[in-house]
C-alpha cells in the first residue's frame, strides 16, 4: 500500500521505502562529497603541518632540554575549531581536560574554537579568561597564533598549558598538553645566564616569540587531525549508506515482489470465481 501507514515500520508499503530510499541515497551523496572535500583539505593541511613543525620543536627545545618551575598558577589553553562532523575529535580533547581539571581544578583557561567552548562550559566556564571563535573555516595563519597569544600575555601566569590534538598519522591523533614556562620562570634558572648577552629583555622576548611559535605549531597539529577525522568520518558515513541502501532496495524488491503476488492472486481468485 501506498503513504505511511499504522503498520510503520513494521510492515512499511513501497511508497515508504522508495522514500527512503532516495533519502538516503542523497545523503550518501553528501558524505562522499564531504570526503572528497576533506581528503583535499587534509593534504594542504599535512603539508603545512611540516614547516610549523619544525618552528614549533625549535621553539619547545630550550623548555625540554632546561627545567623550569611550572608553579601553582597555571594558565590552560585549549585549542579545537568551530567545524563539527569529524568524530570524537573535540570530545576527547573535552575529556582530557575534564580528567585534568578533576585531578588539579583549572582556574583560568583561554579557549580556541566554539566545539570545545561548548563542551566544557558546563564545568570550566567560570575559568574562561577569553574565547576565539571562527576558527578552522580557513587554515590557520601566524597571524592567528600571534592573537592568541598576545591575548594569554595579557594574564598573569607561572606556566601557560597548551592542550591540542596532535597529528600521528591518517587514521589517529592524540590529545597532547605542552607547558610553556612564564618569562619569569625561564629567568629564575641560572642556567639560562650561561649564554652571552642575555637579560631579561631578552628573555621576555623570546618567551613572546615562541609561545606564538608553539601555538602556531598546535593549530597545524590541531587542523591536519581535524581534517584526517572529518575525512575517515565521511569515508565510515558514506560506507555505512551505501550498507543501507542495499538492504533498502533488497526490501523494495521484496515488498514489489509480495504486492505483484498478492494482485495476481486476487485476479485469479476473481476469475475463478466468475467461472
Amino acid at each position: 500500500s501506498s503513504g505511511i501507514n499504522a503498520e510503520w515500520p513494521l510492515r512499511p508499503g513501497l511508497k515508504d521505502i522508495e522514500t527512503r530510499l532516495k533519502s538516503v541515497k542523497n545523503i550518501k551523496k553528501i558524505t562522499s562529497s564531504m570526503k572528497m572535500v576533506s581528503a583535499a583539505k587534509f593534504t594542504r593541511a599535512e603539508k603545512a603541518l611540516k614547516p610549523a613543525r619544525v618552528y614549533g620543536g625549535g621553539a619547545a627545545a630550550l623548555y625540554e632540554k632546561n627545567e623550569f618551575s611550572e608553579g601553582e598558577n597555571k594558565l590552560y589553553i585549549a585549542i579545537s575549531s568551530d567545524r563539527g562532523l569529524c568524530g570524537g575529535i573535540h570530545s576527547g580533547l573535552g575529556r582530557t581536560f575534564k580528567a585534568l581539571h578533576a585531578e588539579s581544578p583549572v582556574k583560568k583557561a583561554v579557549v580556541v574554537g566554539d566545539k570545545v567552548k561548548a563542551i566544557l562550559v558546563k564545568t570550566m566556564g567560570d575559568t574562561y579568561l577569553s574565547t576565539f571563535n571562527n576558527v578552522g573555516k580557513k587554515p590557520s595563519s601566524f597571524t592567528d597564533a600571534l592573537d592568541i597569544a598576545e591575548e594569554v600575555l595579557c594574564h598573569e601566569f607561572d606556566s601557560a598549558e597548551i592542550a591540542y590534538n596532535s597529528f600521528v598519522n591518517v587514521v589517529s591523533y592524540k590529545p597532547i598538553i605542552k607547558p610553556t614556562p612564564s618569562a619569569a620562570n625561564i629567568e629564575s634558572n641560572d642556567a639560562i645566564f650561561t649564554y652571552d648577552e642575555v637579560d631579561s629583555e631578552v628573555i621576555r622576548c623570546y618567551q613572546e616569540f615562541s609561545l606564538a611559535n608553539i601555538i602556531f605549531h598546535a593549530l597545524k597539529e590541531q587542523e591536519a587531525s581535524e581534517q584526517s577525522a572529518r575525512m575517515n568520518a565521511m569515508e565510515n558515513a558514506t560506507r555505512n549508506a551505501g550498507e543501507m541502501i542495499d538492504k533498502l532496495q533488497l526490501q523494495y524488491n521484496r515488498t514489489r515482489q509480495a504486492v505483484i503476488t498478492r494482485e495476481l492472486i486476487e485476479i485469479i481468485s476473481g476469475a475463478n470465481a466468475l467461472d
